[in-house]
């Protein structure tokens, strides 16, 4: 196996001796693997930064994509869960197809392991890397925003027994809030995605103990309203924050739907 420890080392220079091509089914393959040191590690970073390079040109990009796509109903949960990764690096650099967010869509709400971190296996993070790629897809131009919010109102009311840790949740509230920040989103837009939220509240509000998946809905709208009312900044920058569209509408509908399961 290719040293990518001393590639990225040296600041992801391309090996000469090797083709491109080869190069890269190499690190697609590394960010399935069980072993969280391979995929996690030096293969991700270099994968990374010869997208954002153009290392790999747009063709290659998108055959990656492709793969990345298929991968989402792979039978190794570590390979489900890092392929939005990938998909988040491709679309940040430029590339799209509209058979991405469709097969996203189809496992992103259907992923019944949500474990953040494994022993064994390291970090899973089904619903925070999910959450990045809806909130990449969410702003873009050729995805309706609108699409994005409701699959994330599926993820949160799909039935489980596994309350989001790692902060799991927080993520997906972030990457909502940076949707709702979309410029195109009318009132009702921005907020009729909470409806089956608060379905869902009304349906289970006399079960006891408290389902998980009503838990994690919680969490998720708590920081959201907070969210709402502050603003939500870009990942990892300290740039000013950004308002939410009709952010008193939003607030509004989220202390409603909050306020079925006070009601308990």
């Amino acid at each position: 196996m290719t040293d990518w420890t001393m590639i990225e080392s040296d600041d992801c220079a391309v090996p000469a001796d090797r083709p491109l091509e080869e190069l890269v089914r190499e690190l697609s393959a590394a960010l399935g693997d069980p072993d969280p040191a391979i995929r996690d590690g030096a293969p991700y970073s270099v994968l990374a930064t010869w997208i954002a390079r153009g290392v790999i040109d747009a063709p290659r990009r998108l055959a990656l994509g492709d793969e990345m796509a298929a991968r989402l109903q792979d039978r190794e949960i570590q390979a489900r869960t890092f392929a939005p990764l990938v998909l988040d690096m491709l679309v940040e650099k430029g590339d799209f197809r509209a058979g991405w967010v469709d097969a996203f869509e189809r496992w992103y709400p259907a992923e019944t392991d949500l474990r953040g971190y494994d022993e064994k296996l390291g970090w899973l993070h089904a619903v925070a890397h999910g959450a990045d790629l809806l909130d990449r897809f969410g702003r873009h131009p050729e995805v309706d925003p609108v699409r994005m919010l409701h699959l994330a109102a599926t993820r949160l009311t799909t039935p489980t027994d596994h309350v989001l840790d790692q902060l799991e949740d927080d993520r997906l509230a972030r990457a909502v809030a940076r949707v709702l920040t979309r410029p195109d989103l009318s009132e009702r837009d921005a907020t009729t995605w909470l409806d089956p939220i608060g379905a869902c509240f009304g349906a289970d509000r006399l079960s006891t103990p408290v389902p998980a998946h009503l838990t994690n809905c919680l969490r998720t709208l708590r920081l959201l309203y907070v969210l709402a009312d502050r603003g939500v900044r870009a990942p990892g920058t300290e740039s000013a924050p950004e308002a939410l569209r009709h952010r008193a509408a939003v607030k509004e509908r989220i202390a409603a739907v909050l306020d079925l399961i006070v009601k308990r």
